[in-house]
């Protein structure tokens, strides 16, 4: 059950730790220019927790001015120097842990347990892998590839990096955007959604408590039309980092082109799990729940179509079901809850949307309805689980974004994977065997950016993440992402003194 009294101490620390401004701009926080305002509103009861004034064009100009002038000092630091900077600021993510993990919890509705265990230690993590790498900006070898001339390639630093965060992961986007641009050398410019814009800034105050130089780290808290839009199209922005959906990317993509700027996007995913007939069931059953649920359904990664060869799709069906039906749901801060509400009202609309719209073309098995009670204030959805629909349904080809999996039967290998690829996207997937053969067969061809065999969802710093088609291109975390964030130069030199002149007298002839 729901007790909205257990979030209060950290709604009011909410509001007093931001209550100069949910920007932060040259190493402090200040107030949106733009004139209007925004309320942050705790989705488990409707409460609001914070009114702050929204970033404009004006706030934009000052973050990338303040960037800009930082940028040359920051990019001509040592490695050593940077990584050192890096470490500290793991540290000081790690001794705030507890005030992070709060504050997402109260912002996104994820329950605590999630936000404790995965949350921000992976933050702390990343952190502290490109501290490491911070130290491996390296180019290629010297060597004398044209007669008398040495050439070597130098890896350096783009400039100010312009990104924007979705509302699902705004603590981990915030890492996976700011850490590999900034142990690279690149300064920052993060706009997060404007829903969720608290543990970015508690983000961005925890650089400078790091000792990282004022406007490394910089943060406007606006909208995407107005905010946004108008980051990604700065003419003194180098780079548009974006994480969101696919209809929003091209618009990032069209507006970044004028530029001609570099560009990173990770965008939607319809992520398939499929589950070969030798496949351990109970495995399968307890994967599928966790891959699809994982922070209420509100993840790129998170499986949505399973696609469960007939032998076993009716046990998979009625297993998973009941399974669901033990998920509990609630209180985002009580040590119970396995389920926190979606990210918004509207967003939990949206889902109830997709499902109503379902039960004219398919089972809704269970789930399909938000609870009431206790829980009626908030913006709860109960599990969902969807048999039966056709391949070229709503529910299969679009993005969901909610607590919601689609089961569909399939018959040979070769079905099975062509339905898995059956949508524009590709950036994650699973597949279930205990046949080696088979799993690497599904990892050859399956076009995502990732396939776990046997699991689904884990992530580690160590390794890229980012997919193919309409899911965008470009890698976060790993060493992948590291050189994103860099640019690459050749530098060519005369050993001899005399190779201009006889190239020279080649091009030209005897003056």
């Amino acid at each position: 059950m729901h007790n909205p009294g257990n979030a209060a101490p950290d709604r009011a620390a909410a509001q007093e730790r931001f209550a100069d401004g949910a920007q932060y701009i040259a190493g402090r926080p200040t107030e949106g220019t733009s004139g209007r305002t925004h309320t942050v509103v705790d989705p488990a009861t409707g409460a609001e927790v914070l009114t702050y004034g929204l970033a404009g064009p004006d706030d934009v100009d000052a973050a990338v001015a303040a960037a800009r002038k930082a940028f040359p000092g920051w990019a001509g630091a040592t490695p050593g120097e940077r990584s050192d900077a890096l470490h500290r600021f793991a540290a000081v993510l790690a001794d705030r842990a507890e005030d992070f993990a709060r504050a997402e919890s109260l912002q996104c509705g994820k329950p605590l347990k999630l936000t404790r265990e995965f949350d921000v230690p992976g933050s702390v993590d990343n952190a502290a892998f490109f501290a490491g790498a911070a130290r491996q900006l390296q180019g290629s070898s010297a060597g004398e590839y044209s007669g008398d001339h040495t050439s070597y390639v130098r890896r350096e630093p783009i400039g100010v990096v312009g990104s924007i965060a979705p509302w699902n992961y705004p603590l981990q986007m915030a890492a996976w955007k700011i850490l590999p641009a900034i142990a690279a050398g690149n300064t920052v410019v993060l706009k997060p959604a404007e829903i969720t814009p608290l543990t970015s800034l508690m983000f961005a105050q925890a650089a400078t408590a790091a000792g990282i130089p004022d406007g490394v780290v910089n943060i406007v808290s606006g909208t995407g039309r107005e905010a946004g839009e108008h980051l990604v199209a700065h003419p003194d922005v180098a780079m548009t980092s974006f994480t969101g959906s696919t209809a929003v990317g091209k618009r990032v993509a069209e507006l970044a082109t004028a530029t001609v700027k570099r560009l990173h996007l990770e965008l939607g995913g319809k992520a398939p799990f499929l589950v070969f007939d030798d496949a351990d069931l109970e495995a399968a059953v307890h994967g599928a729940v966790a891959g699809a649920l994982i922070n209420t359904g509100q993840d790129c990664t998170a499986a949505t179509r399973a696609y469960v060869q007939r032998p076993l799709y009716e046990a998979f069906v009625e297993k998973t079901a009941a399974l669901m039906d033990t998920v509990r749901v609630g209180d985002p801060f009580a040590p119970g809850t396995d389920l926190g509400p979606l990210v918004s009202r509207a967003q939990r609309d949206r889902v109830a949307g997709f499902v109503d719209r379902a039960r004219s073309y398919a089972r809704v098995v269970c789930g399909g309805e938000a609870p009431q009670g206790d829980l009626r204030h908030g913006a709860y959805y109960r599990p969902t689980l969807i048999a039966d629909a056709a391949q070229d349904s709503e529910v299969v080809q679009s993005e969901i974004f909610g607590p919601v999996l689609v089961v569909l039967p399939f018959d040979g290998d070769d079905e099975g994977i062509r339905l898995a690829n059956d949508t524009p996207y590709g950036l994650a997937a699973s597949a279930w065997s205990r046949d080696v053969y088979r799993a690497n067969r599904a990892t050859r061809e399956i076009r995502a950016g990732c396939v776990w065999i046997n699991d689904h969802i884990p992530i580690i710093s160590e390794m890229p993440h980012g997919g193919y088609r309409a899911s965008g291109f470009g890698k976060d975390m790993s060493a992948y992402s590291f050189e994103e964030y860099t640019q690459v130069k050749h530098v060519m030199f005369d050993n001899t003194a005399v190779a201009a002149k006889d190239w020279h007298r080649t091009v030209f002839g005897d003056r």
